[in-house]
């Protein structure tokens, strides 16, 4: 059984030219009537006919069309690409687009449009200010009559745009070596022991292996190259943690540093399961939101949709009940890194209660201090000033983090290279 379509409901829109002609228009009528004069009749006869003829000049079928679109770019640089194809008896010359604002991307120039018989390309450029994950809704497609006095909304098809950007350190982030502190579920002890340590499993080849590491009879059976895995070639597991409670920055400052902490989420949580380890996600607000450790593309996907719905907390929870709610989700000792701005007193609480819970995590801590820019017309320096107190206020601020746990200080939002560099030296890593 086939179900039917539902009708595309058709809006028509008159534009304000056209309620100013109508307004035009009985002006000089109400002025024939009181001068008794058919002049101003003939005057107002255009100006009342024009908005009709919209509608006269409007298709009869119903207005669909379809979006094909991407992103390019690298960096801070966004571009949109895509193309609208409009279908049935339209002309592609009566269509108009209209681009959403995307927070927070500041467009570079004006949308560039190329428009045919039946199909409109267009280029977007935007810049991204700092690294974030965000969802670009689709463009309005209005039909416009010859005399833009009349819009026809178009129903459009095709979804909506993933723009994800990065600093470009994610993809070595996943080559540090993690202490293997859980086991994997099911994990039983071989008694086969190899060159690199106690024998896991088998898998693809890379070309980085060397012949001993081929096992050259399971390659014989399944006709492609496998290779042996080994325990010392597995790293260890993760659980990233976002403190989303409101802080005493604000609330449009909060929304900015929770667009580089779902970005740098993301960003490292890809890299490790590239890497084949297990990680997993933690969402403090007023209770604990958790994905469990996973692996694979699956997992990856789980936690861009938890990225993607994170926002601010409305009410928040104090920072005893993270430590108690880690142990319900996730098993003591595994590698914790939280990401917290560490504003406040209350972000520097949750650190103790973490070590006293069995999960001494340590701390990518993105500063607020990249936006505080200074002010072009300070002649007298009183922002200078305050943006150098901010400074000392923040340097307090980590150094009381440092008491409890390893804080990384991350000022260049695009570049990670102090994460790196943390995690390639497994001395620093060890528990406080």
């Amino acid at each position: 059984m086939s179900s039917a379509t539902p009708p595309t409901v058709r809006r028509r829109l008159w534009r304000p030219l056209a309620f100013l002609l109508y307004g035009a228009g009985a002006i000089l009528v109400v002025a024939a009537f009181w001068a008794r004069s058919p002049v101003p009749l003939f005057a107002a006869l255009p100006l009342l006919l024009a908005p009709v003829s919209g509608l006269v000049m409007a298709p009869g079928e119903a207005l669909r069309a379809r979006l094909t679109w991407a992103a390019d770019g690298a960096g801070a640089e966004v571009v949109l690409r895509g193309t609208i194809e409009v279908e049935g008896a339209i002309d592609a010359r009566r269509v108009e687009v209209r681009f959403y604002t995307i927070e927070p991307l500041v467009e570079v120039a004006p949308p560039e449009l190329e428009v045919r018989d039946t199909e409109i390309r267009f280029v977007a450029r935007y810049r991204a200010p700092y690294p974030c994950l965000l969802i670009v809704p689709r463009p309005d497609v209005l039909w416009v009559d010859p005399l833009a006095l009349l819009e026809i909304p178009v129903s459009l098809s095709g979804d909506a745009l993933r723009v994800e950007r990065f600093p470009p350190e994610v993809t070595n982030v996943g080559r540090s070596r993690l202490e293997r502190t859980t086991s994997a579920p099911g994990e039983i002890r071989s008694r086969a022991i190899g060159s690199a340590g106690e024998f896991f499993a088998v898998r693809t080849a890379a070309p980085s292996d060397t012949y001993r590491q081929i096992n050259w009879w399971a390659t014989a059976r399944s006709g492609r190259l496998l290779a042996n895995d080994y325990h010392l070639e597995r790293t260890g597991d993760l659980v990233i943690l976002l403190d989303l409670r409101p802080t005493s920055l604000g609330p449009e400052k909060d929304r900015q540093l929770l667009a580089v902490s779902r970005a740098a989420a993301l960003g490292i949580a890809s890299g490790f399961l590239a890497q084949k380890a297990r990680v997993g996600l933690g969402l403090y607000e007023e209770f604990l939101t958790a994905v469990p450790l996973g692996s694979g593309r699956v997992q990856q996907y789980r936690l861009q949709v938890a990225l993607q719905r994170a926002e601010i907390a409305v009410t928040p929870g104090p920072a005893e009940r993270l430590g108690v709610s880690m142990r319900r989700y996730f098993p003591p000792g595994v590698t914790t890194l939280l990401i917290s701005s560490l504003a406040d007193e209350e972000g520097l609480l949750v650190l103790p209660h973490l070590r006293r819970r069995g999960f001494p995590a340590f701390v990518l801590s993105p500063s607020p201090l990249p936006l505080f820019p200074p002010s072009p017309t300070d002649d007298h320096g009183e922002a200078a000033l305050a943006t150098r107190l901010l400074r000392l206020v923040r340097r307090a601020r980590v150094g009381e983090g440092w008491r409890e746990a390893s804080v990384i200080e991350w000022e260049d939002y695009w570049s990670l290279a102090p994460l790196v560099d943390f995690l390639a030296r497994p001395v620093l890593r060890r528990n406080r």
